[in-house]
């Protein structure tokens, strides 16, 4: 572990670091041959179908990323909220909630959505610290809101359903909104002076006719997650007609040319071959720390401490925040799954219910430095 830290602080790649951890260690502590292991390792980690989702969801999030239907979504989001405590502080929130519906990753969602409001609020007078504290802390709804990219790592790691746990990110995501969207109420009443004005009021009919900007964007969500929940399609299967849904409504658009098309897939490609890489080193990482037997001592030291369920949940959310100051989410994830099932599968948590408990401590672990 103090070499694992020690090789990531020196700023060697992530995945490459998991590799290098685990083939030391394989050296060192096992008699096992390392060559085949890595191998069969990697080959198993990054063949599997199940995350074929990701690189679709990945290039979807540029394409929306890259077209106009971004901007609609600002347009038809502002009339509604004009009118909140906080004003339009709120399109931060519901912007990156409608998003993350469609994107599956915080990265993205947090980009996209800060493109479109953040130019705007500065415009207006907002101030630079709560708009750009409400889009930090609401671009997290990426990682819980499905689809979700770290849901579906985890799914892959921990072997559970992935169209239950994006079922089961739904209503946390939602309330998890809504308590962002509480909080700015809530500031905005303590702080009227620095809230700017309210635009010219429009009227009901006003505010119907400028919705009918989030018509595509709505779409799109309906039709990639009603594929998963009506059981027509799998998570593989709706992140390919989501893509198909982005490329059709940005062709309609007109903001679909053969630059942003190249550009999109290969920032899809790019930050994939990132995931892929950190996926493979993670999995020979496991499988190193299994031949050593670590996640075996470590849940027999955490099983010898006779923590109650809340207070591992307790010390697992310090650990996670921790983690976060230097880790992704993804590799926070990957790393600490493996060993970590065990220990809480021995508490009784439902590993359902623990995958979005992970994903909501990740999200923290997001906003940390």
């Amino acid at each position: 572990i103090v070499l694992l830290f020690a090789v990531l602080g020196s700023g060697l790649w992530i995945g490459l670091s998991l590799l290098a951890v685990a083939l030391i260690g394989m050296e060192l502590f096992t008699s096992r041959p390392v060559g085949d292991s890595m191998m069969l390792t990697i080959w198993g980690s990054t063949s599997s179908w199940t995350l074929t989702a990701l690189p679709l969801f990945l290039w979807m999030g540029e394409i929306l990323f890259r077209s106009k239907l971004s901007d609609d979504m600002f347009k038809g989001l502002a009339p509604w909220l004009d009118r909140l405590p906080g004003r339009l502080l709120h399109t931060n929130v519901v912007g990156c909630t409608i998003f993350a519906a469609i994107s599956g990753s915080s990265a993205a969602t947090c980009a996209t959505i800060g493109k479109i409001t953040l130019p705007e609020l500065k415009k207006r007078g907002y101030p630079d610290e709560i708009s750009i504290g409400t889009l930090a802390g609401a671009g997290t709804l990426g990682l819980l809101i499905p689809p979700s990219i770290i849901m579906i790592v985890y799914g892959v790691a921990a072997n559970v359903s992935i169209a239950k746990l994006f079922l089961a990110g739904v209503i946390p995501g939602l309330l998890l909104a809504a308590l962002f969207m509480g909080y700015i109420i809530v500031w905005a009443l303590f702080n009227k002076d620095k809230v700017p004005a309210a635009d010219q009021a429009m009227s009901f009919g006003q505010k119907v006719f400028a919705s009918r900007h989030l018509i595509p964007v709505v779409s799109l969500i309906a039709l990639v997650l009603g594929g998963i929940y009506s059981g027509i399609a799998t998570a593989t299967e709706a992140a390919a007609l989501g893509v198909g849904g982005a490329l059709l409504l940005a062709k309609i658009e007109g903001s679909l040319d053969w630059a942003r098309f190249k550009d999109g897939l290969v920032a899809a490609c790019r930050v994939y071959c990132m995931i892929g890489l950190i996926l493979a080193g993670a999995a020979f990482l496991t499988l190193a720390m299994g031949f050593i037997g670590l996640p075996r001592h470590l849940a027999e030291f955490i099983g010898a401490l006779h923590l109650s369920p809340f207070s591992l949940m307790l010390l697992l959310i310090v650990f996670f925040i921790i983690l976060g100051c230097f880790l992704d989410g993804i590799s926070m994830v990957v790393l600490t799954i493996a060993v970590l099932l065990p220990t809480v599968e021995a508490a009784g948590f439902d590993l359902i219910w623990f995958g979005i408990f992970i994903v909501l401590v990740v999200e923290m672990a997001q906003i940390t430095p």
